[in-house]
């Protein structure tokens, strides 16, 4: 079973909250802070340096920090400096590259990779196959659905990076692309299949290889088994969200 502290690995410089439960084979490295009650399962390598550990010999590691009330399942990779909120739920195999920053209530799916320098909002989701690109600003609320790249490369190869933006409340479905340049507003939603890149404006709904402005989501044809609207969505969906929606209107997130 589980949690038998077998293979552990635990820097002296950890500060490993007591109820926090650590998994077999895992390995925490210097400065991690992990907060009560939060699980690390099996075969996880917390605050793994980053490449200037191979190429400095001064190298000194970044504080890591995982709130509390996490689950990080088996297999994870958080690198040195990610700093991850409270009540994260992590997939099989999800990776969060250096300095990236995760608010509360979030999920990275399986197989999904932040890849560094992020900005995530509060109660996010990200399905499994996710690649979230460097320098990416994402809001609150917003769900991304399996296959979805988000890139940050306008004319690759180049060192020269551009990471998109993703208003609060927005929905991304499945195998989009957003490239570098994008800027969407709150309360869309982009068509699966799209390849996604400049300006959207709140409200919009996207749709398209490349992607293009249908009109305003909130105007769809988009109809719940009541023959209501369904969008903007938090008006019909709540599970695990912080709000009733029998009781909620038009919900207004963070601007972007």
């Amino acid at each position: 079973m589980k949690f038998t502290n077998r293979r552990v690995q635990i820097s002296e410089s950890a500060d490993i909250h007591p109820s926090a439960k650590i998994g077999d084979g895992t390995i925490i490295y210097d400065n991690v802070k992990i907060g009560a009650n939060t699980i690390v399962a099996n075969d996880c390598i917390i605050g793994e340096p980053t490449n200037d550990y191979y190429r400095n010999d001064e190298y000194k590691q970044p504080n890591t920090v995982i709130g509390s009330d996490g689950l990080i399942r088996s297999h994870n990779i958080i690198y040195a400096g990610a700093e991850i909120g409270n009540n994260i739920s992590t997939g099989h195999h999800a990776i969060v590259r250096e300095n990236s920053k995760i608010g509360n209530h979030c999920s990275i799916g399986t197989y999904t990779e932040l890849q560094g320098d992020c900005e995530i909002g509060n109660y996010c989701r990200f399905q499994s196959n996710v690649s979230v690109g460097q320098l990416s600003r994402i809001g609150d609320y917003v769900f991304i659905y399996p296959f979805t790249v988000l890139t940050n490369d306008l004319t690759p190869p180049s060192e020269i990076y551009c990471g998109s933006q993703i208003g609060s409340y927005t929905q991304i479905a499945s195998s989009c692309v957003i490239l570098g340049n994008a800027k969407i507003g709150q309360h869309c939603l982009i068509a699966a299949n799209s390849t996604v890149g400049g300006l959207f404006e709140d409200d919009s709904f996207i749709h398209g290889s490349p992607a293009v402005y249908k009109g305003k989501l909130s105007k769809m044809p988009f109809f719940n088994q009541e023959g209501k609207r369904h969008y903007p969505w938090p008006q019909n969906f709540d599970r695990g969200m912080p709000w009733n929606k029998s009781e909620l209107k038009t919900p207004k997130g963070p601007s972007q």
